[in-house]
């Protein structure tokens, strides 16, 4: 593939959607083609978490938005070449279609895309308790070469406010890809000199 790298993004409807506009703004950044694919029930999340008027700030920094039944967008084609895809947050739901192949919108066609492609699908599940369905799904969805990265905030950053867990959260998920030209990288954890937490 030559020119800039082509990331997909797609949003699910499960909460945390500021993680996924973010993974799209970190991109933006760089020289990504950016393709964004937005379920209908994660319009309606972002519009209660983030603001109303966020899913349109985040459309403008992509190359293009597909719309979520556009089964016949490019995305949806193994030979439309890309560096991956990063589904943040991912429902229960879209995880599930993406693991038994139920391909009955565009967010879940263009991740099995990826598999099938053999590249990179990163699925930043957002979901507690899981019940063993929830399990064996995670399951099959690596053996078929996805990589499950839940939302997992990382309290050993030490960090000072909600867009900070927010930022490194997104910047793991770009990291999964594996594209070393973007040089977007979340803080290392080093144990030089670990922390001491302060006494009650």
């Amino acid at each position: 593939m030559s020119g800039p790298h082509r990331v997909i993004v797609g949003i699910s409807g499960a909460s945390g959607a500021a993680v996924g506009l973010r993974v799209v703004e970190l991109l933006a950044a760089t020289d990504c083609e950016i393709h964004l694919v937005v379920s209908a029930a994660a319009e309606r999340t972002v519009a209660y978490e983030v603001g109303a008027s966020a899913l349109a700030e985040a459309t403008a920094l992509v190359h293009r938005r597909h719309g979520i039944n556009d089964v016949g967008a490019s995305i949806a084609s193994g030979s439309f070449r890309t560096a991956g895809m990063i589904v943040a947050p991912c429902s229960i739901r879209s995880m599930s279609a993406i693991a038994t192949g139920n391909l009955d919108n565009l967010l879940v066609r263009a991740a099995d895309v990826q598999l099938k492609e053999r590249r990179r699908l990163v699925l930043m599940l957002r979901e507690s308790p899981l019940h063993l369905g929830h399990i064996r799904a995670m399951a099959q969805a690596t053996e078929s070469g996805a990589i499950v990265a839940p939302l997992s905030p990382a309290f050993y950053l030490r960090p000072h406010s909600l867009q900070e867990l927010i930022d490194h959260m997104a910047m793991r998920a770009i990291g999964l890809l594996g594209i070393e030209e973007l040089c977007i990288a979340a803080p290392e954890w080093s144990d030089d000199t670990p922390p001491t937490c302060p006494k009650a």
